[in-house]
C-alpha cells in the first residue's frame, strides 16, 4: 500500500469534513443576529449549535495533527509562511469560543451586545482567513529557491480574496439552512428566507470561482488528464442545486446536500493540486509535495493503524451526539438549560 497517497487522501478529507461541520457553526455566528429578534430568539439560535460546535472543532485539530504527523515538511512551511494569517484565524476561533461561553454568564444588555459582536467577528474572521489561505494554496504560492518570497499582503490577491468571500458566503448559507430546521418559530422562517438569498450569491460566486480557476491556476490539469475526476465538481454543483430545491419542504435534507457540496468543493481543490501540498507558482521544482514533505513509511504505517482504530470511534460518537440532539429545544427546555 502507498501510505503517502493514503495520507494525502485522508488529509484532504479531514479538512473537507472540518469545513462542512464547523462551517455551519461559523455560518450561524455570521447570520444569527439577522434572523433573531429579542433575547429568547437569540438564545434559541445559539443553543442550536451548543452541543456541537466544540466537537466540530475537533476535526480542525485532527486535520492539523495529520498535517504535522504525516507531512511535517508541509506543516512547518504552512505555519511559517501563513503565520500571520493562521494567528488571525486562531484568534477568531478563540474569540468565538470565549464569547459563546461567557454570554450565558452575564446579564447586562450592553455586555451581551458586545459579546454578540465578538461572536460575529469570531465567526467571520476564521471563515475568511481559511478561504484566503486555501485559495492561495489552490492558486500556487510564490515559492522560489530561497523559500517563500511573499508576505501577508501578497495573500490578499484577487483569487485568494475571491475564495475567502466564497467561503464566507457559503458558510453563511450553510448556517442559515441549519437554523431553518434546528430552531422553531420565527427565526427558522427568517433563516429560510435569508438562505434563499444567500444561495443565489453563493451560486454566482461559485461560478466565478470555477471560471477564474481555469485561467489563474493549474488546478484543472489533473482533471484534463483524468476526465472522470470531473465527477467531483459536478457533485458539488448538483448537491448545491439540490439544497435549494429541498429547502422548502425538507430543510434537513437541504442541509445534508449543503454538507456534500462543501466537502466536494474542498476536495475539488485538493484533487487539483495533487501530488503537491503547497504548489509553487515560480517553479514546480520548489513545490512542497506529498513525497518531499512526508514522514517515513514506518510512521505512516503506524498512524494508519491507529487511525483505523480510533477514527470510527470519533465518527460514531459524533453521530450519536447529532442523533441525541436532533430535535430543537422547546422554550421550557431552553429556560431550564441556562444555555447562552
Amino acid at each position: 500500500m502507498d501510505y503517502v497517497k493514503l495520507w494525502f487522501g485522508l488529509w484532504g478529507v479531514l479538512w473537507a469534513v472540518y469545513f462542512a461541520l464547523d462551517g455551519f457553526d461559523l455560518g450561524v455566528g455570521m447570520v444569527g443576529d439577522f434572523v433573531s429578534r429579542g433575547e429568547e430568539e437569540k438564545r434559541s439560535v445559539l443553543s442550536s449549535i451548543g452541543p456541537f460546535w466544540d466537537g466540530n472543532e475537533v476535526w480542525l485539530v485532527t486535520a492539523g495533527g495529520v498535517t504535522f504527523a504525516a507531512f511535517p515538511g508541509a506543516y512547518a512551511s504552512m505555519f511559517s509562511w501563513f503565520y500571520s494569517a493562521m494567528f488571525l484565524a486562531l484568534f477568531g476561533l478563540i474569540l468565538r469560543g470565549v464569547t459563546l461561553e461567557f454570554r450565558g454568564k452575564v446579564s447586562g444588555p450592553v455586555l451581551k451586545k458586545l459579546l454578540d459582536a465578538g461572536f460575529v467577528a469570531g465567526s467571520f474572521v476564521p471563515a475568511l482567513i481559511f478561504g484566503v489561505a486555501f485559495g492561495n494554496i489552490f492558486r500556487g504560492l510564490p515559492v522560489g529557491a530561497l523559500g517563500y518570497e511573499g508576505n501577508f499582503l501578497s495573500l490578499l490577491n484577487p483569487y485568494g480574496l475571491l475564495t475567502g468571500v466564497l467561503f464566507v458566503v457559503f458558510f453563511a448559507t450553510h448556517g442559515a439552512l441549519w437554523i431553518s430546521f434546528k430552531v422553531s418559530g420565527p427565526p427558522a422562517a427568517r433563516a429560510f428566507a435569508l438562505a434563499k438569498k444567500l444561495w443565489v450569491a453563493t451560486g454566482i460566486l461559485g461560478a466565478v470561482f470555477f471560471t477564474v480557476t481555469a485561467f489563474d491556476t493549474g488546478l484543472y490539469a489533473n482533471y484534463m488528464g483524468h476526465k472522470y475526476l470531473f465527477a467531483v465538481p459536478l457533485i458539488c454543483a448538483a448537491s448545491f442545486a439540490a439544497a435549494r430545491f429541498l429547502a422548502a419542504k425538507h430543510p434537513d435534507r437541504a442541509f445534508l446536500s449543503s454538507i456534500i457540496s462543501i466537502v466536494s468543493l474542498v476536495c475539488t481543490g485538493f484533487i487539483g493540486i495533487y501530488p503537491e501540498l503547497l504548489p509553487s507558482r515560480v517553479d514546480p521544482a520548489y513545490s512542497v509535495t506529498i513525497y518531499n514533505a512526508a514522514s517515513g513509511p514506518y510512521t505512516l504505517r503506524i498512524m494508519a493503524l491507529v487511525t483505523a482504530i480510533f477514527l470510527p470511534m470519533v465518527i460514531a460518537y459524533q453521530f450519536w451526539v447529532y442523533r441525541l440532539f436532533r430535535l430543537p429545544l422547546t422554550a421550557e427546555e431552553l429556560k431550564k438549560s441556562g444555555l447562552y
